[in-house]
């Protein structure tokens, strides 16, 4: 059981026990950070404290951190689709229901296990269960994904991100006809309140920003491209339903009545960085996948 100990600062003052915590290790979730506060793995000032604690200046925080449970991750011949690759960085196209990185109960055919057959290195910042992965799309999201060769990489595009200089451009298909030809979305995203699964629009969220284009209208439907200026989980599932135009084919934030695609409708089309070495900005496109531009087609005739 690894103890790691912390002693509050002024800027933290007030926040309650789990926020603060997470916000010093954002590795951990304030769910298992709750969860250890009950079974008494954290201290305050020596002594057990509630939940809904409240830190104070100077207090010194003494976390007893049980073993975390490792999985065996097995390299998987899943023929994945590489679409750059150098010493420092690659970039991946994921396609539609393939989920990014192994979790407890889902060990197999990931992205991770497919790169670990097809790379020989990959970062290790994130740990033996999401070896080079600095981002991540939803599992019925497809398209392209930056991942980190080494640390140095892995930090350099962290970093880009943190900075919001990466451009990440989405294609989407939303339920309605949008009559502006573009829009800046700029709602802070955050758990729901009435049901912790989902994301939403919430006023103690997080920023969140996201610039969108009509590219086509099909009545009932538009097709619309997406620039994230943030990267809130779900943000552009979650934004595109605040303002009125859900996803098609989207199960937890769409409409019951949808085409059924089996899931979002939403394509990573486009990333560009700068080098984590060169710094010479590079980008790259990969088109719809089949089934959406099948999609398309069928609305256009």
């Amino acid at each position: 059981m690894e103890r790691i100990e912390y002693e509050i600062t002024e800027e933290l003052t007030g926040n309650r026990i789990d926020k603060a915590l997470a916000t010093l290790q954002p590795d951990w979730s304030r769910t298992q950070i709750q969860q250890w506060v009950k079974e008494e793995h954290v201290k305050v000032n020596g002594s057990a404290v509630k939940p809904n604690y409240k830190v104070k200046t100077a207090d010194k925080l003494t976390v007893e951190q049980p073993e975390i449970e490792e999985y065996d991750v097995e390299a998987e011949n899943l023929q994945l689709e590489i679409v750059y690759e150098d010493q420092d960085v690659l970039v991946v196209n994921k396609p539609v229901g393939m989920v990014v990185h192994p979790s407890a109960g889902h060990v197999s055919g990931t992205l991770v296990n497919g790169l670990m057959y097809q790379v020989t290195d990959l970062s290790g910042i994130n740990g033996i269960m999401r070896p080079g992965i600095v981002h991540r799309i939803d599992k019925d999201t497809s398209g392209l994904l930056m991942v980190a060769k080494n640390d140095k990489a892995h930090v350099s595009l962290v970093n880009q991100l943190v900075a919001k200089s990466v451009n990440r451009v989405y294609t989407a298909l939303v339920h309605g006809h949008i009559p502006h030809d573009n829009g800046t979305i700029d709602a802070p995203i955050g758990r729901d309140k009435r049901d912790r699964q989902r994301m939403a629009v919430v006023d103690d969220g997080k920023n969140a920003v996201t610039h969108f284009k009509v590219l086509e209208r099909f009545g009932a439907y538009t097709l619309v491209e997406c620039r994230l200026e943030t990267g809130r989980t779900h943000q552009i599932r979650v934004h595109m339903k605040y303002i009125g135009y859900p996803l098609v084919g989207d199960p937890k934030y769409g409409q019951r009545k949808t085409i059924d695609f089996g899931g979002q409708v939403l394509h990573a089309g486009t990333v560009g960085f700068n080098h984590p070495t060169t710094d010479e900005y590079m980008e790259f496109t990969a088109p719809l996948p089949e089934n959406f531009q099948q999609l398309l087609n069928e609305l256009r005739s």
